[in-house]
């Protein structure tokens, strides 16, 4: 006799369970911590789409933020759906080809972080991970792969997404430690699914149900549908509780011996589901979850009864869910590749303009004069292809490297790039908010006549010397940067979302906030303590991550003044690169010099500071466009050409 595997799955489901209570979600915490002042997008299909559905309905209910669960298709057609909230993209194995479509339109078009988690470190999912700048994986692996329905990856997740929220919480024991102390109405989950004995036979002599729901439990009811619907049990109907009421009840008097009502209910809509449910019809059959909440330890104790009366409604009909025989048709349908014939959604402006408008809030609906800002991108374009340099100066984090909370150096087709503009004689420059961390990263991967002749201007600009140089701090404090650090330690006291205060005399303090947190928000409440304080702000500029407040005189551009000065480097002849370009971003001294380019957010200046790299490229990827197009005219010279072909050997 042939195994049941659908079966056979849902005896794993405690080990599988426990092993969740152990894993280390550390970094995950971090992610949705990152997240916690933003709405979410979350994208799965079948299984992962409940996770993603538990994960935004966990993020509501804690944050506030209205979030969104998403099929990959959506992001796919949309992929604008992804350009505002930060992305949790999830898939147990990572090999369908929905989420790798998904992943990389979402990363095309996203300004915010993009999540994948995964229980595959290798997958086609993986493999993208690697070519994209700036997504987190998340990756939890499971050992023995689910047959066709979701269970043992779909508890994982789920387990892990609801411990990441409870102890962000500070709730540590909101799940228990094992599946068994689970309930289902007050008791154990195995003796709910025993008394829906006879709902069960009712359930599948009509062949259909209707699913009504507390909109708390979603999350279960989405899930309930995947698997009767995957699996070709029951035809199901969702609709939560007052939905059903409007019109959905017609199936019950007109086909009363067609359909059977499952109720998933909670403590505040009880009452409600008991009044409805006594005005039914006799003869349809119903069944109620009763769950004590829609607390993380409800919704997984409620996943896991729906799992069990999936497997109790299939053995009645003689079938198993996990293993059923998929047609050929089927298989063909999964893995159509969608990126041929799906196409990308088209721009009704070019990406550059695009960057622009966003960046003056010139955003619909308000009426724009598109001939204005045609004109003026065309006019930087032809003064900056125009131009020779002898000398560029880049940003470090976000434009050299993807992100400041990697400590890992510059990649090898950045390294390259560097290696071959210094050893053309043009002059490199770097500068950072950054101390003798870019010194000690650069090191590992250039030779040191190359770092001999790298230029850093380091804590913004405060420190100017050679990446091969001992960086020395003069002697002594700043009094106005002494008063800073005191305000945003009283503010981290208050509850201020600030990870780190890091004080630099005599040049600067960097106040670092929790990873993924917007610092546009962050940068107002620092200024407006500064300014209650009697200080100014003026010399306060921000980051994707940080909030830096300079000492008097300190500014990137201090380093295109020093090489301008002492290289006697017309200004005209100086190229400058970065990816914060409007005030108060920390690059826009940078983007405000004449030939200065965007990676990401350009300057407001209609005659500088573009971003003339195509909208999916970004950050690193945006730099190495315009690396690409660098021109080596003659020994210390380069020019920028839009039409250049670039080469993959630079």
């Amino acid at each position: 006799m042939q195994t049941n595997r659908y079966r056979t799955e849902l005896t794993k489901l405690a080990s599988t369970y426990a092993a969740a209570m152990r894993e280390d979600v550390s970094r995950l915490k971090q992610a949705i911590a990152g997240a916690s002042e933003s709405s979410v997008i979350g994208v799965g299909s079948g299984g992962s789409f409940t996770v993603a559905a538990l994960l935004c309905n966990l993020h509501e209910a804690y944050t506030g933020r209205v979030s969104r669960p998403s099929t990959p298709l959506e992001i796919i057609c949309n992929p604008t759906l992804a350009s505002s909230s930060p992305v949790f993209l999830i898939s147990a194995e990572g090999k369908n080809p929905d989420i790798t479509e998904a992943l990389d339109r979402a990363r095309q078009h996203s300004a915010r972080p993009v999540h994948v988690l995964t229980n595959r470190g290798s997958s086609p999912l993986m493999e993208g991970v690697l070519e994209l700048s700036d997504v987190n994986s998340h990756v939890f692996e499971l050992h023995e792969k689910d047959g066709y329905l979701a269970t043992n990856s779909l508890l994982l997740d789920a387990v892990l997404v609801a411990r990441a929220y409870s102890e962000l919480d500070g709730n540590t024991d909101a799940l228990p430690a094992s599946v068994d102390e689970l309930q289902i109405g007050g008791q154990p989950i195995s003796h709910w699914v025993e008394a829906a004995a006879e709902f069960v036979q009712a359930a599948v002599k009509r062949g259909a149900v209707v699913v009504t729901y507390s909109p708390l439990l979603h999350p279960i009811a989405a899930d309930l549908e995947s698997k009767f619907s995957e699996g070709a049990l029951l035809h199901c109907q969702l609709a939560d509780l007052r939905s059903f009421a409007h019109g959905r009840h017609l199936w019950l008097a007109e086909r009363s011996t067609d359909i059977a009502v499952l109720a998933l209910v909670e403590p505040s809509l009880g009452e409600l589901w008991n009044k409805m449910s006594a005005l039914f019809p006799g003869d349809v059959p119903t069944l109620a979850m009763p769950l004590s909440g829609a607390s993380p330890k409800d919704l997984i104790a409620g996943l896991i009864g729906q799992m069990h009366l999936v497997q109790a409604i299939a053995e009645k009909m003689g079938k198993d869910p996990g293993q059923p025989n998929v047609p050929q048709f089927g298989r063909d349908i999964y893995y159509i590749d969608l990126p041929k014939i799906i196409p990308p959604p088209g721009n009704r402006v070019s990406a550059a303009e695009q960057s622009k408008y966003d960046v003056l809030g010139a955003r619909w609906p308000s009426q724009r004069r598109r001939s204005d800002m045609t004109r003026a991108r065309d006019a930087f374009v032809d003064s900056l292809t125009y131009q020779t340099f002898r000398a560029i100066v880049f940003d470090y984090d976000g434009t050299l490297t993807a992100s400041q909370r990697r400590t890992a150096p510059p990649s090898d087709p950045i390294v390259r790039h560097l290696k071959r503009l210094v050893e053309a004689g043009i002059l490199v420059g770097i500068a950072s908010g950054r101390g003798d961390s870019i010194q000690n990263e650069l090191a590992k991967v250039l030779p040191s006549s190359i770092l001999d002749n790298l230029h850093l201007g380091l804590y913004n600009g405060g420190w100017i010397g050679t990446a091969s140089q001992t960086l020395e701090f003069p002697q002594g404090t700043v009094e106005f940067l002494s008063h800073v650090t005191r305000i945003a330690r009283k503010l981290q006291s208050l509850g201020v979302p600030i990870e780190r205060i890091s004080p630099k005399h005599p040049y600067q303090v960097s106040i670092r906030f929790r990873d993924g947190l917007p610092t546009d928000q962050m940068w107002f409440v620092i200024a407006d303590s500064l300014r209650q304080a009697g200080l100014t702000n003026s010399t306060m500029f921000r980051s994707k991550h940080s909030v830096d407040v300079l000492a008097p005189g300190v500014g990137k551009s201090e380093l295109v003044a020093h090489i301008i000065q002492h290289k006697k480097i017309d200004p005209h002849e100086i190229l400058t690169m970065g990816d914060q370009g409007a005030w108060p971003g920390n690059d826009v001294s940078l983007l405000e010099h004449r030939f200065s380019l965007s990676v990401d957010m350009p300057s407001r200046r209609m005659d500088r500071g573009w971003k003339l790299a195509p909208g999916h490229r970004r950050d690193v990827d945006a730099t190495l466009w315009y690396l690409e197009r660098f021109q080596v005219d003659a020994v210390g010279r380069f020019r920028f050409s839009m039409s250049h072909e670039p080469t993959d050997n630079p």
